[in-house]
């Protein structure tokens, strides 16, 4: 599950030949009984403009022309202003899921949050390659379950 423009995420579950529950991020080839679970616009705190101007201006930088690949780790990009990113540690530690935060109000917060084409919001939680930006607790629940199958 991703969010490449930071307004939807689209999970498919299905279940399998084998008659096993399928979550993934791709749409399933051979399964019956698809669903799509989709989440638009996940409540998050957009990014002021002087900070949008500077994680477009690190994309355009020779350091963060390659793009990074998503952590394999669990990091939860966030901001100290940031309400939601406060309800989604909330939810980690609620969860007893370790995590580490990147808070992209510095430098190399920032610079980690444009290698890794961070969108216009926060929170960003990235988990086992998958992102998610912003927060609610049922999408979150469904992220997790998503990545334990």
């Amino acid at each position: 599950m991703s969010a490449a423009d930071g307004t939807t995420t689209t999970l498919y579950k299905s279940t399998g030949p084998d008659g096993r529950t399928i979550y993934s991020d791709v749409p399933p080839p051979q399964a019956r009984d698809a669903k799509t679970l989709t989440f638009k616009n996940l409540p998050a705190s957009p990014l002021s403009a002087d900070t949008l101007a500077y994680v477009e201006q690190l994309r355009k930088s020779a350091d963060t022309k390659a793009s990074a690949t998503p952590p394999r780790d669990t990091v939860l990009f966030s901001a100290k202003w940031c309400g939601y990113c406060k309800q989604a540690k909330t939810y980690l530690a609620a969860k007893g899921i370790g995590y580490r935060e990147v808070d992209i109000d510095t430098a190399d917060g920032r610079s980690a949050y444009a290698q890794l084409g961070g969108n216009s919001g926060v929170p960003q939680l990235f988990v086992k390659g998958q992102g998610v930006t912003g927060f609610t607790a049922a999408a979150y629940d469904a992220f997790f379950q998503a990545l334990s199958k």
